[in-house]
């Protein structure tokens, strides 16, 4: 069946709300979803709202849960979205979604903090259907937003080659009266209308006339139907604060064109901006585009990778810090209620069910930290929670439940809240995996925690030195605590430095608060904090050209 087929990101997303009736229908094909709105309203005194478009799914007839989000643009009220939503396509299944617009105006996860703005609810196969979905956006009680319409693009995704660049341009035209230009680029496709599709953005390169752009991948049906023919446009821009981006200029080439290029011999194009060479009789151009490199590759699948044999080898870290308070006290969260549950035990339970199916021998380690730990009652930041070091390992999730049981009356919750040491821990066995040159395993680290991160610098750089490595890592935050910082290290965007301003060279953390999945489906924790995993494993493998062990490809 063709679901057996689909990358494990998109399986999870609708499992949670499909019959055994709907799982046995046939996966048609998948589809990509480009969001665009226009004439949003706009709830920021002397600026314009900062858009951002959160994907839903309905779960139970009533329930939904959010999937995913696009980026957020800064003063826009007519955004064109960049990132673009993946979902699997079935006939015989009503996959009803919801398309909520929000003013994002602070750093924290919650929706609650901002604007909303207005949202739009409808069903795949109408976008499908139409293929170019317009509507106005309505407020949460049905009546209209006022203002605002949002338009859902869909595309059929036909086959898994990417494209990858490496870009850089010289000599920009100068658009600001203090400093320099800030370009970036926008990749555009022609539909069969005639109009322009933005498919990909590139990061905004500030205060620089020559910038270098870091490399970056767009799939070939994206950016061209997959053929190499067709007209591309690309637009070079002065990015603005206030959301009145500059054109620099612009031109237009096909892939044929593109992929003669390499690092040896680039191709380069001259940058134009029509309104200036009207203009200026003696005008030449606005700069130069240099494409470095243009290679077409064939992505594999999550599923090539875990069918090809790699592992995904599973620990866990508890929280036993001091602020979780007194175990012994219902107030507590690490009390454990007279049903046997608590935040901590149904977030290991929630994710580890999912995880286990991919580790053969479900042998896994699990950690604490904050605690003192007998017999000399010191503080420690990774302790095995079977108190066993030679061998911390627990037989399967069930394993890990009794060892955090049997744990908790051992230990005496203490502090800070360090996150490094156990990052590292897991680090060092990451390494020592990449010695293989194989891509046989892989590794998730997850994180249950109560409070602010003490120790955030050195958690930054065992996240950017993890990020080289196969290897990700799920936040999973519990009780009532403000988890702004946290949202800081789920560096979507390449944003994640460290302390010494190296950026994490791909994204590999996942941070969720426990209170939004209160009132949901005992499944939709893990599906969230689980939904970026195949994208990481997927990434790093390929990052590395590292092949599935046993893909048809290798033969």
């Amino acid at each position: 069946m063709c679901f057996l087929k689909a990358p494990f990101h998109q399986l999870s997303h609708f499992f949670v709300f499909l019959t055994a009736q709907e799982m046995a229908a046939q996966c048609v094909t998948k589809v990509e979803l480009n969001i665009s709105c226009d004439n949003l309203l706009d709830k920021d005194v002397g600026s314009k709202s900062d858009p951002l478009c959160v994907l839903f799914l309905n779960t139970s007839g009533q329930q939904w849960y959010e999937v995913d989000r696009t980026e957020r643009i800064k003063n826009c009220l007519n955004p064109k979205f960049s990132k673009t939503f993946i979902i699997d396509y079935y006939f015989e299944v009503v996959q009803k979604l919801k398309f909520g617009i929000y003013d994002i105006d602070n750093k924290t996860i919650e929706l609650s903090d901002d604007d909303f703005l207005g949202e739009c609810e409808c069903t795949l196969g109408q976008i499908v259907s139409s293929k170019k979905l317009t509507r106005p956006l309505v407020l949460k009680n049905g009546r209209p937003a006022g203002k605002g319409r949002i338009t859902i693009s869909a595309e059929e995704i036909k086959d898994n080659r990417v494209v990858l660049f490496e870009m850089e341009a010289r000599k920009l035209d100068n658009k600001d009266l203090f400093g320099k230009s800030d370009p970036y680029l926008e990749f555009h496709k022609q539909m069969s209308d005639g109009n322009w599709l933005m498919v990909h953005r590139t990061e905004v390169i500030k205060n620089n006339l020559n910038p270098v752009w870091r490399p970056f991948k767009i799939s070939l049906n994206s950016l061209c139907y997959g053929d190499m023919d067709k007209t591309i446009k690309v637009e070079c821009y002065d990015h603005d604060n206030d959301g009145s981006h500059d054109l620099i200029g612009t031109f237009q080439t096909t892939m044929t064109k593109l992929k003669e290029a390499s690092r040896n011999s680039p191709v380069e194009f001259e940058c134009i901006n029509e309104k200036k060479r009207q203009k200026k009789k003696s005008y030449k151009n606005s700069g130069v585009i240099s494409v470095k490199q243009c290679e077409i590759t064939v992505e594999c699948t999550f599923l090539d990778y875990i069918m090809g044999g790699c592992q995904l080898n599973f620990t866990v870290g508890v929280d036993f810090t001091g602020s979780n308070g007194d175990p012994r006290s219902p107030d507590s969260l690490h009390y454990i209620s007279p049903n046997g549950v608590n935040e901590y035990l149904t977030a290991i339970w929630s994710v580890g069910l999912v995880i286990q199916d991919y580790d053969a021998d479900k042998m896994f380690p699990a950690f604490g930290f904050g605690a003192q730990i007998p017999p000399q009652w010191q503080v420690s930041h990774e302790f095995p929670i079977n108190f066993n070091p030679s061998n911390p390992y627990c037989n399967g999730i069930q394993g890990i439940i009794e060892a955090y049981r049997a744990c908790l009356p051992q230990i005496k919750l203490y502090g800070p809240t360090n996150f490094s040491p156990i990052i590292n821990h897991v680090a060092r066995f990451a390494a020592a995996a990449t010695q293989q040159q194989t891509a046989s395993q892989y590794f998730v680290l997850l994180i249950i925690t109560d409070g602010v991160i003490t120790d955030l610098d050195e958690t930054r750089q065992a996240i950017v030195n993890a990020a080289k490595l196969p290897m990700s890592l799920i936040i999973v935050g519990v009780g009532d605590a403000d988890f702004g910082a946290m949202e800081f290290l789920d560096g979507d965007g390449g944003s994640l430095r460290s302390p010494l301003g190296e950026v994490a060279i791909r994204d590999i953390v996942q941070f969720v608060p426990f209170r939004q999945f209160q009132n949901a489906p005992k499944e939709a924790l893990a599906q969230c904090v689980l939904a970026e995993i195949p994208q990481q494993v997927v990434g790093y493998f390929n990052t590395y050209k590292l092949l599935p062990p046993k893909n048809p490809a290798t033969k």
